[in-house]
């Protein structure tokens, strides 16, 4: 007679249950981390007396990767859907320096707030705009504004930098620290938690996806694809108008040169976290992790003395290598 409080039809789970679980297990699925692992540990035994496992270092990756982080976040989103967005460095820049002319002229911090990110989502309303009701391509869009923004950043102020005096301001957008902790990092733990609910736990994450996946079924299932495709612009608008402003609070100053390059860099930490270049599958926790790779490995290859051109040259291999093993990025 069993014995009671004992489920007699309970599974069994075996060492071979076990071991075939194990062996059925893609590890390409999880290449990024495995990757990031990977450079710490080689970083950290070749560059060990030379500070790189330092505390001010490591603080100082994060800082130099945040903005890549925030605005890979909502490229996320986008690329989910199966489009693109090249402009965000660009309005990254414009969005520092309409931020600084507005605090300039007396506007306060949060009018400077509102400026810098009313900037950002003014442009990520246009080229969703295009996107959805011109049926312009989104590389094609976002090319082409990503040249009207830099020439605009360029324009505004004849190329001079606009300096930021307003200590609150430098403070919360950039150079603050909360006890060991910097601004920088908190922006960027908050953000990440918000992006993963609303890509996991929200409709709107199951639409955008959909959308990515299949987006002739996802209208006929009562999707408002134009309506996500939209939606996903402006937040990747809005979220490089908010990196621009940390830029300029790191920097205490507006540059039409910040996120120079960094739609290249978010688009890498993108598709390095395991989202589809196709659509259809996006992961938020993948991204922040391929943008700290990006990071870590810039500030490895800098400690080693390396030059500007054979720093390219490692990591466009290392991005090309993660991407090719990378299942999910290369099947829809």
């Amino acid at each position: 007679m069993p014995s009671k409080g004992i489920n007699t039809n309970a599974p069994v789970v075996t060492g071979n249950d076990t071991l075939k679980r194990f062996k059925g297990l893609d590890w390409r699925n999880y290449i990024v981390y495995l990757a990031f692992i990977g450079v710490i540990i080689y970083f950290s035994v070749t560059l060990h007396d030379q500070g790189f496992v330092t505390t001010d270092n490591i603080l100082n990756i994060i800082r130099q990767t945040a903005m890549i982080s925030l605005m890979g976040l909502a490229m996320t989103f986008v690329i989910s859907t199966g489009e693109i967005d090249l402009s965000v460095g660009s309005i990254a820049a414009l969005s520092s320096l309409t931020a600084a002319l507005a605090l300039q002229a007396g506007f306060g911090l949060v009018g400077g707030l509102v400026v810098g990110l009313a900037t950002g989502l003014i442009v990520g309303l246009i080229n969703g705009l295009l996107v959805t009701k011109v049926a312009i391509p989104s590389f094609l869009v976002t090319l082409g504004t990503m040249g009207a923004v830099k020439g605009s950043a360029m324009w505004i102020t004849d190329t001079a930098p606009v300096p930021i005096i307003d200590p609150t301001f430098n403070f919360l957008f950039g150079s603050g620290d909360i006890g060991p902790i910097p601004i920088l990092l908190i922006w960027t733990v908050a953000a990440t938690i918000v992006a993963h609910i609303l890509l996991r736990k929200t409709s709107f994450g199951r639409q955008t996806l959909a959308t990515g996946g299949n987006e002739s079924a996802a209208r006929f299932s009562g999707v408002k694809t134009q309506k996500i495709k939209l939606f996903v612009f402006l937040g990747s608008g809005l979220m490089a108008g908010f990196a621009g402003l940390l830029y300029a609070g790191r920097m205490h100053a507006g540059r039409f040169t910040f996120g120079e390059g960094d739609e290249l860099s978010v688009i890498a930490a993108v598709i390095l976290g395991g989202t589809s270049l196709f659509g259809g599958v996006g992961t938020v926790i993948g991204t922040v992790i391929g943008s700290l790779m990006i990071g870590t490995i810039n500030n490895g290859l800098i400690i080693m003395g390396l030059d500007v051109s054979q720093q390219m040259i490692i990591k466009g291999l290392i991005i090309i290598l993660a991407v090719a093993f990378g299942k999910k990025t290369i099947k829809r």
